[in-house]
């Protein structure tokens, strides 16, 4: 990842090291990587495929900050907190061709044309949530934002990593759908975290999404259980926009079985995707994927 910047501008080079040294969790890549290890791949082939949608992920976390003004990502300044909007969107821009590059080197075009539709579907996500899902309490919407903005990454990276193994469409569509439903538990949690996580962390207050007009599951959860509460009934119509008004309704949701209910479901997102590996041989990598699923459920923020 990091001689993607090598012939590169000085500053590129110095935005790609600031972002990889955030470190984070690279989850997606070490999907990819036990996937296709499990499936029997070209070792070399998955490092590249692993890379390559690390920066992706990479580069759409730098355009998000920059459209949310987010100033910490992780505990440390976002690119946007250092740079100037015209110029963080060039290093967005820059970090997709690379990842593009990177995806082509795998020389595997059915690869190629996953990786490119999952982008246009990351793009897609945004400008929906962006333009028309403010206010929204529907869950047909927040499953398709999520899978949007999340699982359908999740889901090209096993898909892929199992399209370059010695493996049939049958197990391909296992590791595809297997992908799909850890990428739905991850986003789940995430809004979960969203309501009770440690939010010094990520510098943003309690219930952002909220503030920022996005229903989330436990927001739907407990809009589904007190339809008659006026906080609730405000947000079709811009409540979201009433500082006072969402701060109560965020601690109402805090304070009901919103959040565990939230949790049961993507306990439950974690346990399809357990079921899609029983049938494959025992191993240290099917052992690792099983960890992995279970630690989408159990991780905090």
């Amino acid at each position: 990842m990091r001689v993607q910047a090598d012939d590169s501008h000085p500053d590129l080079r110095a935005a790609l090291e600031h972002l990889l040294a955030a470190g984070g969790k690279r989850v997606r890549p070490t999907l990819g990587l036990l996937v296709g290890n499990m499936l029997g791949a070209e070792e070399a082939r998955l490092i590249t495929l692993g890379a390559a949608v690390e920066l992706l992920h990479t580069a759409t976390l730098v355009h998000d900050d920059l459209i949310d003004g987010a100033l910490l990502r992780r505990g440390i300044p976002t690119l946007n907190a250092r740079w100037s909007p015209p110029a963080t969107v060039l290093t967005g821009d820059f970090l997709f061709a690379r990842a593009a590059k990177l995806a082509a080197e795998t020389d595997h075009l059915p690869l190629m044309k996953a990786f490119s539709e999952t982008l246009a579907i990351i793009v897609n996500g945004e400008l929906t949530q962006m333009f028309s899902s403010r206010g929204l309490i529907e869950r047909d919407n927040y499953y398709k934002r999520i899978y949007a903005k999340t699982a359908s990454l999740f889901e090209m990276t096993s898909r892929a990593a199992a399209m370059v193994s010695p493996v049939d469409e049958d197990l391909i569509e296992s590791m595809r759908d297997f992908g799909y439903q850890i990428g739905m538990a991850f986003q789940v949690v995430d809004d979960i975290l969203d309501f009770n996580g440690d939010q010094a962390a990520v510098g943003k207050p309690v219930g952002s999404d909220l503030l920022n007009g996005l229903v989330t599951l436990p927001a739907i959860y407990y809009a589904e259980s007190h339809p008659n509460d006026p906080d609730v009934q405000s947000l079709p119509n811009g409540g979201w926009t009433h500082a006072e008004n969402m701060a109560r309704l965020i601690e109402n949701i805090r304070k009901s079985d919103a959040i565990e209910r939230s949790m049961q479901e993507a306990s439950q997102f974690v346990d399809r995707a357990l079921a899609r590996l029983e049938p494959l041989h025992p191993g240290v990598e099917r052992e690792a994927l099983e960890s992995l699923a279970k630690y989408i459920v159990d991780r905090r923020m």
